[in-house]
Order: C-alpha cells, then structure tokens, then sequence
C-alpha cells in the first residue's frame, strides 16, 4: 500500500509541468496575503481550518482515487469543492465585509491639514488628561464609512474639537460618560455612541467594554477608535480589530497623524 502511494506521488511529480508550479506558487502567495489579512481574528482560525480541510482532503481523495480507480469520486469531488467554497463565502461574510471597507477607505479630510494637525493635538491634551485622572473614554474618528443608523438615538453635537469639551463629555457622572464620542470631518458630530460590542470570544477577558466595544466599531468600520482605561489610565488605539495597547501621547500623536493621513510633521 505504501509502495502504491509513492508510486503515485512519483507519477503525479513527474507529469507536473513548469505552469503547474506557478500556479502553486501563485495559490501560496494569495494564501499568505489572505492570512497576513485575517491575523489576529477569528477569521484567520476558520481559514487555518478550512485550508486544512481543502489541501488534506483533495490529496486524500485523489490518492485514493488513482489507487482504487474510483472515477466516480474523481467526478463528484469538484462539485463538493464549490459546495465548500459556498459554505466558505457564508462563514468569512465579517471579513469579506472589512476587505471590501479598505478597498473603498479614503484619505480622512485630507482637504485641510491645518485642521487636521489641530483636532489631533485636542484630542491628545484630553487623552492625556483622562489618563493621568484615570477616567475611561472612548472616540472613534469617522473615516470612508459613515455611522449612519450608529448615531440616530445619540446626542448630535456638530461641535468644534476641542479638549477641555471631550475631557467634559467624559467626566464622571455626566450621563455621556459611559458612551463613544464620534468625530467626523475635523468636528464632534455626536456624543453618547453606542459602539458594537465585538464578540467575547475574539477578545481578551481583561479587556472591559471600552475596549470590546473600540474593537467592535473598527471591525463593522474602518474608524480610527481611541480608547482609555478607567481602570488603569492605558491609552490604547484601534485600527481594523487591531489594538496597540500602552501608549504615550507621543506615540498616540504619530498613530493619529498615520491614521489620519498625516504621517510626516511639517
């Protein structure tokens, strides 16, 4: 039997042509870029699986197919292929959905970047404030998607970024406190946001709902979200599911400017 599988292996080595490797080496490099996409998510275990799952099973089907001349199973096997695929397409709808968001993610208010560099120091002298009193908060800086239906039942501000009105909105035992503060277009638009909760399972259990909720938005969006702990006064920024945790406002202010579109400092 052993004999019989190197055989095979031997045969189908040696009718492989030069266009067969490339396709291989093509299939790789999407894989890796798909995985390098999904990291760090729920999304990378299911494609780990799923992989798994495809490569083991075709290399077991068809083995035992050329041994034992089963042509039906030949014949049959692509069809469950594309069931799986199918299946794949339902399973993956969080991540198709974050991939589409980037494809069509712009440059945020790149048309004033005075203004830009502006809300971006408010936003660290509060950060930096509520830090250092330990008082929890939470902004999200509205890029390509809009919130639309995220901000009907919240507070609508239309207000000038400022860091003594964010320090205000979070201070405890204002009725926003325990809410998310939307910056869109260089202004607060709305305060007492109910960001979406990510999923328990994908985050940390030493994360409060904060953290859960910066992660939630950033999956459903492509929001900058900035986070911090009423607990321990750790800044934290939340990009596309990813959180960098343990910031100063020096890092903090080169995330914003990246994030932003402003990388470089004029």
């Amino acid at each position: 039997m052993f004999n019989q599988v190197i055989k095979t292996l031997s045969d189908v080595l040696r009718r492989a042509e030069p266009t067969d490797l490339v396709e291989l080496l093509l299939i790789g490099s999407a894989v890796y870029a798909v995985m390098n996409f999904l990291r760090g998510t729920r999304g990378a275990r299911l494609l780990r699986g799923f992989s798994l799952l495809l490569v083991g099973g075709t290399l077991l089907m068809y083995l035992l197919a050329n041994l034992l001349d089963l042509t039906r199973i030949l014949v049959l096997f692509p069809i469950f292929i594309a069931a799986l695929f199918a299946v794949a397409l339902v399973a993956f709808q969080p991540e198709l959905r974050r991939a589409l968001i980037r494809l069509g993610a712009k440059t945020w208010f790149v048309e004033s970047s005075e203004e830009v560099d502006r809300v971006i120091e408010q936003v660290i002298e509060a950060v930096a404030s509520l830090s250092k009193n330990k008082i929890g908060g939470i902004m999200a800086f509205e890029r390509a998607t809009e919130f639309g239906t995220l901000t009907e039942d919240a507070i609508k501000l239309d207000a000038e970024v400022t860091s003594q009105l964010l320090t205000t909105i979070f201070w405890p035992g204002s009725a926003l406190h325990d809410m998310g503060v939307v910056i869109s277009r260089g202004r607060i638009s709305a305060a007492g946001v109910q960001f979406p909760l990510a999923d328990s399972e994908d985050v940390s259990a030493e994360l409060g709902s904060r953290h859960r909720a910066a992660i939630g938005l950033s999956e459903d969006s492509d929001a900058l979200v900035v986070v911090v702990s009423e607990e321990t006064g750790t800044i934290s920024i939340v990009e596309d599911g990813q959180m960098k945790r343990g910031l100063t406002p020096e890092s903090l202010r080169h995330a914003l400017r990246e994030g932003l579109g402003r990388p470089k400092a004029e």
